[in-house]
């Protein structure tokens, strides 16, 4: 059951995330189940914003965890996006769910907007009175909507009565929380030379960074959860509840866990771990891409490096900038 879940509902972000707008075969995507070939086959239109979700999800995957000893990295292979990494019920595995759903949700908003999907447009729904100097205008993000198909979408496989799928979809849906937690009102003027007698403003989604930064602080914070069984009439069911009593419980936006994570200081093939050989760390730095905790104790090498830069910039009026080309040497630390 664990072996299909390395993203594999999503796996269409890892071939065809170039795809842009090129017709999609729904059937010669792998690793459909039933009720995604339906919904590819019937929003075939949104499907390469799907693509572009999961692709800005994994990059911001990979930003948010550069430091770190698991630093989501990915390998060549259609369906095992990160590996056997997904593979346990880990607070990486619970980050990654979370970032990738919630970039389905806000590629597939934003191409609602900007008007490169026609079978969805700007949101009417949630606008309420306009403020004081200013009024309604502009498109407003549909995140409802781009959220339905993330929902609809990378929630098609989650529907066995397991604790590991209680687990993705409760992340999944933390993940496209964080859109709504973030929305803002964004504003243009109008008026005589740029003056502000009257402004619009619409609901926008933020830069994705600020869902990334969002998410990461919630991956630090995941709650560890234990499994329970319950007997119902389907049969038995597994369900999640808190470890600790004495913490708070998660809550719906918070990420959830139920399995330790490695320590991903060696390569070990069984659990996706790409050990931190080689790997650059920062030699002044006491956080965990300090040369001392990246590197496991192990120590590090140091060898210098040049690099041609750009300095001596000079602004000539009007308008450019000349530059001369200077040769720098900087160290650069890895680990042993």
């Amino acid at each position: 059951h664990t072996k299909q879940l390395r993203l594999v509902s999503l796996a269409v972000g890892h071939q065809y995330s170039s795809m842009g707008t090129q017709p999609i075969l729904c059937g010669s995507i792998p690793g459909l189940v039933p009720k995604q070939l339906r919904f590819c086959r019937n929003y075939v239109e949104i499907m390469p914003s799907v693509a572009e979700g999961v692709k800005i999800g994994i990059q911001e995957c990979q930003h948010q965890f550069r430091g770190r000893r698991w630093n989501c990295t990915t390998i060549n292979d259609n369906l095992a996006i990160f590996g056997p990494v997904l593979d346990k019920a880990t607070r990486e595995s619970a980050f990654v769910h979370a970032i990738a759903s919630a970039g389905v949700a806000f590629a597939v908003t934003r191409a609602c907007a900007d008007g490169s999907a026609t079978i969805c447009g700007c949101d009417t729904r949630h606008k309420g009175p306009p403020g004081e100097g200013w009024k309604w205008g502009g498109c407003s993000e549909d995140v409802d909507f781009g959220s339905m198909v993330s929902r609809e979408f990378a929630d098609a496989r989650e529907n066995r009565p397991d604790a590991r799928s209680a687990m993705n979809r409760h992340n999944n849906e933390a993940g496209r929380m964080s859109l709504n937690e973030n929305m803002f009102l964004k504003c243009k003027c109008h008026g005589l030379s740029g003056s502000c007698e009257v402004k619009t403003c619409w609901w926008s989604q933020p830069d994705f960074r600020i869902i990334g930064d969002y998410m990461k602080d919630k991956y630090d914070s995941a709650s560890e959860m234990v499994v329970e069984k319950h007997k119902e009439s389907r049969g038995w069911v597994e369900t999640l509840r808190p470890k600790y009593n004495y913490f708070k419980p998660p809550t719906e936006r918070d990420l959830v866990y139920y399995e330790m994570s490695p320590n991903f200081c060696d390569p070990n093939p069984e659990t996706g771990s790409f050990g931190t050989r080689d790997r650059i760390c920062n030699l002044t730095s006491h956080g965990i891409d300090g040369c001392d905790l990246l590197c496991c104790g192990r120590g590090h090498n140091t060898r210098t490096e040049k690099r041609k830069e750009k300095c001596h910039c000079i602004f000539h009026w009007c308008c450019y900038v000349s530059c001369q080309e200077c040769v720098r040497i900087y160290d650069v630390h890895t680990c042993k």
